[in-house]
This record gives structure tokens, sequence and C-alpha cells, in this order.
């Protein structure tokens, strides 16, 4: 089941089609990628002697080797370790120790980062190999080797979460999980056809990365752009050029795009597809992109620990038939993906009702084999084959799921939940409100108060009377914020999701203050 046969299933099938661009530039047909990933796999078994399941990191921007990189990884029988390029020294370096990796793979522009990370890393320390290096090319010119098998239960990717909260953990990501996220592709988000090609801006390191094997089962091409990262005029360029193209963006960077404007006719034609997903999409951030896209949005929802694969929210659901549930379908995340169950449960694991509010749970074939070298987490995260997500929802009766939050974003004021999602949503409905994070605080009576930080748009204002009148307009008086504090622009991390936790840190420093904005308690 080694899902480097995807790519010599290609070879066979269509090797002169092109498989991967930088820009508008081809570097490889099927044929020649196929050739070099079994020729690097020879160099990393043979040459540097690493072992079936061993580690490869891969600490690099997006670039066309990346694909040969991962496959050769795949091909090898070896397990990659894709790294969040954007990470500080000391987190790659916790990962390559956690993980044990043998070997890092580096581009030029990150050797300096991974130089001061080895500083951090205990014995043994890796092999670094610079892409494009006399050695990455002696690796690369090795003599073709078959493809190493793999057992279902292999490890393909050790996906590292985040870390906004703590230690990141590794999820193990199997050749069956990967498999069966790829096949579903075909099921639940789009079609492929030969020819088309899946734009990277968003990193590969990620879900970008992961939309790499769809693309090579379905002979479709991988387009990296030249930057190896988002830039909406770089974007609108690739995509007049590159016809059935689709890419994966979180929420920021499809709302970024509409507001740039860039995308024109030529475009416009080419675009297939924006896969969506990594966090909220608010509902007038999704009626402005399908405004300026038209139907071609699909949202997913996933986790590394399930990765790509819980819900779908496809095209056709985007679309305003005149349903008076149109919205709220909007708010949703969609329905349950093909390979997985998905449920929501209360704190003992007995399931809800529709409509009840519970954390969300998932089991299937794509749900990860559990932590790295981590048995707590694994116990902790992976409960009678379920995956406890650590988010918040509820189903409603046409089997939509609307996420509430996470759980540890709850907020429980005067002994009521209250989901900051829910009065983000509204206070979105303002023209002058370009972002909002709603984080809770203690509060002597109430447990818990809301505050609000707002980001307005360029040139726009807003008063704290003006966004508590709209609360009013739409919501019950105790789900008001308690403070509003305006700031630039919110704290992100390198995938575009909210910093809640730097937030809260804000929001409790600056209690006393805000008890003179409000009025006191």
């Amino acid at each position: 089941m080694n899902i480097a046969n995807f790519l010599v299933r290609a070879s066979r099938v269509a090797p002169g089609r092109p498989a991967v661009y930088c820009g508008t530039s081809p570097t490889h047909t099927f044929a020649t990628l196929a050739q070099s990933c079994a020729g690097f796999a020879g160099g990393l078994r043979e040459v540097l002697k690493l072992a079936a399941g061993e580690r490869v990191a891969l600490v690099m921007k997006n670039c066309p080797a990346y694909v040969e990189c991962m496959f050769g990884c795949w091909h090898a029988g070896l397990t990659c370790v894709p790294v969040n390029a954007k990470l500080h020294a000391r987190e790659i370096a916790f990962i390559l120790q956690n993980s044990g990796a043998r070997l890092v793979l580096v581009t030029a522009d990150l050797a300096n980062t991974v130089g001061e990370a080895l500083g951090f890393v205990e014995d043994p320390e890796p092999v670094v190999i610079e892409v494009g290096s006399a050695d990455y090319r002696k690796l690369a010119g090795h003599a073709p080797i078959p493809m190493r098998h793999a057992a279902p239960d292999a490890v393909a990717w050790l996906f590292y979460t985040s870390g906004t909260t703590g230690r990141p953990k590794g999820a193990k990501l199997t050749h069956r999980n990967l498999t069966a996220m790829t096949l579903n592709y075909f099921v639940d988000v789009d079609t492929i056809a030969p020819g088309d090609c899946a734009l990277h801006p968003a990193p590969m390191s990620h879900g970008s990365g992961m939309y790499l094997l769809p693309h090579v089962l379905g002979f479709g091409a991988q387009v990296v752009p030249e930057s190896g990262r988002f830039e909406p005029d770089e974007i609108a360029t690739l995509l007049a050029a590159h016809p059935g193209a689709s890419f994966f963006a979180a929420p920021t960077m499809v709302s970024r795009l509409v507001s740039s404007g860039r995308l024109g006719p030529a475009a416009l034609a080419n675009l297939k597809s924006i896969i969506y997903g990594g966090g909220p999409m608010y509902v007038a951030d999704c009626k402005a992109a399908l405004a300026a896209f038209g139907q071609r949005l699909v949202q997913i929802y996933g986790q590394g620990e399930s990765p790509m694969t819980i819900t779908v929210l496809p095209k056709h659901m985007h679309l305003d038939d005149g349903d008076p549930r149109y919205e709220a379908r909007l708010a949703s995340v969609g329905y349950a993906q093909a390979p997985v169950e998905v449920r929501t449960v209360s704190p003992t694991g007995e399931p809800l009702a529709i409509g009840e509010i519970g954390e969300i749970v998932v089991r299937g074939d794509t749900v990860m084999a559990g932590y790295w070298n981590n048995p707590q987490a694994t116990a902790d995260s992976l409960r009678d084959g379920w995956l406890w997500t650590g988010d918040v929802g509820s189903f409603d009766e046409e089997g939509l799921l609307t996420l509430r939050d996470r759980s540890k974003d709850m907020i429980i004021s005067g002994g009521t939940n209250i989901y900051p999602r829910e009065v983000e949503e509204v206070l979105l409905r303002h023209p002058a409100v370009a972002e909002v994070a709603i984080v809770g605080r203690v509060h002597p009576d109430w447990g818990e108060e809301l505050v609000a930080f707002v980001a307005t748009a360029p040139g726009a204002s807003v008063t704290p009377e003006e966004l508590d009148e709209l609360c009013v307009t739409y919501i019950a008086r105790f789900k008001r914020p308690k403070v509003y504090r305006f700031i630039d622009v919110l704290p992100k991390n390198h995938y575009g999701k909210v910093l809640k936790t730097e937030l809260r840190q804000v929001a409790v420093q600056n209690r006393e203050a805000d008890r003179v904005l409000a009025g006191g308690d």
C-alpha cells in the first residue's frame, strides 16, 4: 500500500504529462519525476544507509524539490517529517529531537535556522543536506531502486501539530490513512482530470502538501509559485497560465485574495476550485468570496489527526438556492465525509441528539495511529476507536455540523455556555469590522466575561455602543462582550489561525484599564 505507487502508476499511464511546474515553467513529467524519485530513494537507502521507517525531516520552503523529496522518501520506505518553514529554531529542534530524524533536507534560505536548531539537538545529531547542493545532487543521481514495500499501518507522514498551547505532538499518519484521504478527495471534495493542476501557495508541509496525493493519482500537475508563498498577484498570474487549477487555502488567505481584487477574467476562467479549511470562515467572508469568485468554493473540516477528512461543504451547498437556512448552511462545516463516522458526544462519551452541543469525535481509516512517543496524549485523544477532536459543535436535522469553538475556547458566564464564534459572526456584520476575536476572562460574579478584540477596516471606525447595539439586535443580551478593545490586527500563527491564547493574556493584563473603560463591574 505504499503511497509512492501513485507516482509509479502515473509514470506508466501518463509518462509525458507535466507533473511539476515552477511558476509557469515545467520541471518534470511524470516519467522524469518517477525516475528522479527512484534514484533519490536509492541514495537514501544505499548511500546514507537509512533503514525502513526511519524519519527524514523536510525543513523547506515550497519548491518543486518538495515533491521529489517526499515521494523519494516514500519510495524508499521512509517516513517524511515535513516541518513548517516559519518555525523558530528551538521549535524545529524539538521536532528533530522528538522524531529522531536521521536526515534533514533543507532549502538554502533555511540553512542558518537549521544550523541554529542543531545547537539544541542532543545526540544523535542528524545529517543535514541542502537541496540543490552537490551532496543532494549525488543522492538524486543515484541509480534508481525498486519501490520498497510499506505495510498499510507503516507511518508515512509524521505531522506535528502547531503547538500554540504547548509542545507540538507528532500525529502518526499511515499509508492507510493517506490512501483513504486521497481516494475520498474524488468522492467528496473535487474532481481531477488529466491536465488539471494544484497550486501550492499554502505550506506544503501541511494541507497543501497533502493534496499532492490526489493530484498525482488523478494525473494532475503540481504548480509551485516561484516565490514559494502566498502572493495574490502571483496567484493571479499562475491561474491565467494554468487551466483546471485548484488550491487549498486558509480562510484568511481567501479573504486576502478577495480584498486584493487581483483575479481578473483570465484567472477566473482557469480557476476550478478553492478548497478552504484550517480555521473558521465567517458567513460574511464566505459571501464576499462567492461574489468575487463564483461557485468555486469547497469547505473541508479536518485535523492533522484525521488529515483533511472529517466533514465537507461541497460547491453545490454554497449556492444560494432561496433556502431560508442558507446562511446556517454557510456557517456550518458540512456533512460527514464518506470514510468516517462523526458524532457529538457528552463528556462521558454518550452520543448527543440533534441540536445538542458537545465535543466532536470521529473514527475511520483516516484517523491517525496515535502520537509519536506520547502514549498519554494518544490515550487522551483516542478512546474506543474514536478521535476526540477538542472541537465543540452540533448537528442539525440535515446532518450538517456547525462548529461552535474549540472546547477550551467556550466561555461560561453566569452558568451559561457562550460560544465565541456566534458573537464574532454578529460583530462581523458591521461593515467597519475587518476582524474580531472573542475571549473569556475571569469575572468575580459571573465566572467569566467576554472581551472582544476588534480590528477595523482601513479608514473605518466604529464605537463600542454601535457594536453593543448590533449584538442586542441579533443575540441575547447576556452574550454581549463586556469590553471592546480595538487593535490594528489580530495575532495569528504561521497558518493564519488567531492566537486566542495571546489575546487572553492581553485581556487579563488590561483588566483594570478595562474596568475604567466599561465604567466598572
